[in-house]
């Protein structure tokens, strides 16, 4: 086996622990479409919502928040319209690893 293969298996072994590392530091992200995003937010009391406006040529707007345990992210083309008794905080940037 040459050296530039053995390399090439360690940097994809390396990647994937890198990935496995990510994934355990962020726990489970769960990939909502906005309307599901919405109806959790109208589920929870006082929700907390990590907002950002991400891209150049074409604007996305990011969502995450917690409901039981769990994190939900929703990605959408418009502005969602958040629920009044949300705390908002307003991030540079989401990032979510793609798995």
């Amino acid at each position: 086996m040459s050296s530039g293969a053995a390399s090439g298996g360690a940097s994809a072994a390396g990647a994937a622990v890198a990935m496995a590392n990510a994934i355990r530091a962020c726990g489970t992200i769960i990939t909502v479409e906005a309307s599901e995003f919405e109806q959790i937010l109208q589920q929870t009391e006082a929700p907390l919502v990590v907002t950002a406006t991400q891209g150049i040529f074409k604007t996305s707007y990011r969502y995450i928040t917690s409901y039981r345990g769990l994190a939900f992210y929703c990605q959408n083309a418009t502005s969602l319209v958040l629920p009044s008794r949300a705390e908002i905080i307003n991030a540079k940037k989401i990032t979510v690893p793609n798995i």
